[in-house]
């Protein structure tokens, strides 16, 4: 079965390029109860983290640059991940979470979404 992804206009092709990765890795990542899913989810200014159970169909925890612990606080974007990434991982060890698979939502593994993956991991949660 192919999906096929439709191009727009102006950085369609980027975008179809990143929807096309995202599309493949979910084919085989799925969040259980056991091993919830850890999405990321990133624009220009903000970055969102949740992890999810995928069989019951809810976020047990979720960080972001737009939480009120992390609003106001000064550095760049990519300290701002190390944040998130920080935040998130505490939410979930306090939902009872200990290890997650990784979905990086067809974005490159680099940068911010390194950095929230390594503070999440520096946290303590497993994956």
């Amino acid at each position: 079965m192919s999906l096929s992804v439709k191009i727009g206009k102006g950085n369609g092709y980027k975008a179809a390029a990143r929807k096309r990765r995202a599309i493949r890795v979910r084919k085989r990542v799925s969040g259980t109860p056991v091993r919830p899913r850890l999405v990321v989810s990133r624009s220009n200014r903000h970055i969102v983290a949740q992890v999810i159970d995928d069989l019951a169909g809810h976020t047990l925890a979720s960080a972001s640059t737009l939480d009120v612990s992390i609003k106001g606080v000064d550095g760049d974007k990519t300290e701002l991940a190390k944040k998130v990434g920080a935040l998130v991982a505490e939410r979930a060890k306090a939902a009872g979470v200990e290890s997650v698979v990784f979905d990086r939502a067809g974005n490159q593994y680099a940068g911010r979404i390194a950095a929230l993956a390594d503070a999440a991991r520096e946290a303590g949660l497993d994956f």
